[in-house]
C-alpha cells in the first residue's frame, strides 16, 4: 500500500516538473484538441492549455481520496484498498501520459493522439475492470445503480459480470491503435456499451432475485 501511495505521489510530482521545466519552451497557444486523423484542431493559451490536465489530476486523485473517509460504508473500502489506491494511480499515470503527449506536441514532436489515447483508455478499462472484480458495495466506487445499492447479490453478480465486460472493452480499445481515424469508435462504443449492458444487467438480476423470493 505504501508503495501504490508513493508511486501516486511521485506521478503527482513529476507532472509539475516536467510541465514547468518545458513550460519555457511551450509556443503561446498549445495543442487542446485532436480531430479523428490525429491532427490539432483546438489550441488554447499555453498557461490554460498546460494547467488543466494538472488541475485535474490532483482534483480528482483528492476527490478519490476522500471517497473512503466520508462514505457510510467506509470499512468496505478496506477489502479493497489495494485495486482502489491502484486504480488513483493508473488514473494519473492515463493524465500524465496526456500531459505529456500535449508538451510533446508543443515541442514539436508529433505523437500520434491515435495511438496514445485509445492505449490508455483500454489499460484504464482492463484496470477498472480488476478493480470491479474486488470492489465491495459502497456509495462511490464502482457499478451503482438503485439495484446493486439495493441488494448485496445483485452488487456482487453485477461487478463480477461487470469485470469482465470493462476488460472486454479495454482489449477492444487496444485494437483501436491499429484503427486510424476510426480509432475513437474503438473507444466509444465499446465504453457506451459497457455501460448500458451492466445497469440493464443489475436491473434483469434484481427482477430475478424478487421473484424469487416473491415465489418463496
Amino acid at each position: 500500500m505504501k508503495l501504490i501511495r508513493a508511486a501516486i505521489v511521485l506521478v503527482l510530482i513529476l507532472t509539475a516538473v516536467v510541465t514547468l521545466l518545458l513550460y519555457p519552451a511551450m509556443p503561446d497557444q498549445v495543442a487542446s484538441h485532436w480531430n479523428a486523423a490525429g491532427d490539432v484542431n483546438g489550441t488554447m493559451p499555453k498557461f490554460e492549455g498546460l494547467l488543466l490536465i494538472p488541475l485535474l489530476m490532483y482534483g480528482f486523485c483528492a476527490l478519490l481520496l476522500v471517497f473512503p473517509r466520508i462514505d457510510p460504508l467506509r470499512e468496505n473500502y478496506r477489502k479493497f484498498q489495494r485495486y482502489y489506491e491502484g486504480f488513483i494511480l493508473v488514473f494519473a499515470l492515463f493524465l500524465f501520459i496526456i500531459q505529456l503527449m500535449t508538451l510533446l506536441w508543443g515541442l514539436g514532436i508529433r505523437v500520434s493522439p491515435n495511438i496514445i489515447i485509445p492505449a490508455m483508455i483500454g489499460l484504464l478499462f482492463i484496470y477498472t475492470g480488476f478493480l470491479l472484480e474486488h470492489a465491495e458495495p459502497n456509495w462511490f466506487v464502482g457499478i451503482r445503480t438503485p439495484w446493486t445499492l439495493s441488494s448485496p447479490s445483485v452488487w456482487k453478480k453485477t461487478h463480477q459480470r461487470g469485470a469482465t465486460v470493462f476488460k472486454l472493452a479495454g482489449v477492444i480499445s487496444l485494437i483501436g491503435v491499429l484503427a486510424g481515424p476510426a480509432a475513437w469508435l474503438f473507444v466509444l462504443v465499446p465504453a457506451i456499451a459497457a455501460a448500458l449492458y451492466t445497469v440493464v444487467y443489475s436491473y434483469s438480476e434484481f427482477r430475478k432475485e424478487q421473484a424469487s423470493v416473491t415465489a418463496d
